[in-house]
């Protein structure tokens, strides 16, 4: 599987990890910054939270963790939650403004 197959083949798996708090994908809520595979099959998942402490960020980062490693091929998974750049809304999908009702 080549590389961009395997990306979207994780973002796909990613679309089931629901913000425990929103109830909205983290991929259409734009909390994924970065996807990386090496050569040796391991995805690295940098991302951010909607909000810096996040009490459920362990639960988050588990889940995401199971998810990546569905994908076939995928060896090993490490999840780099990040604050810089700070999350806004403007890094929703069209998709997660219309089902959380913000106007764009």
């Amino acid at each position: 599987m080549n590389q961009d197959v395997m990306k979207e083949a994780i973002l796909d798996e990613l679309e089931n990890v629901l913000d425990p708090e929103l109830h909205i994908d983290i991929v259409n809520l734009g909390l994924i910054y970065n996807l990386e595979i090496d050569d040796k099959q391991k995805v690295t998942v940098t991302m951010t939270l909607t909000a810096m402490g996040c009490p459920l960020s362990g639960t988050i980062h588990g889940m995401v963790t199971e998810a990546v490693m569905k994908v076939n091929n995928v060896q090993d998974v490490e999840v780099n939650i990040v604050y810089d750049p700070p999350w806004d809304k403007s890094r929703m999908s069209r998709y997660a403004k219309i089902a959380l009702g913000i106007a764009d």
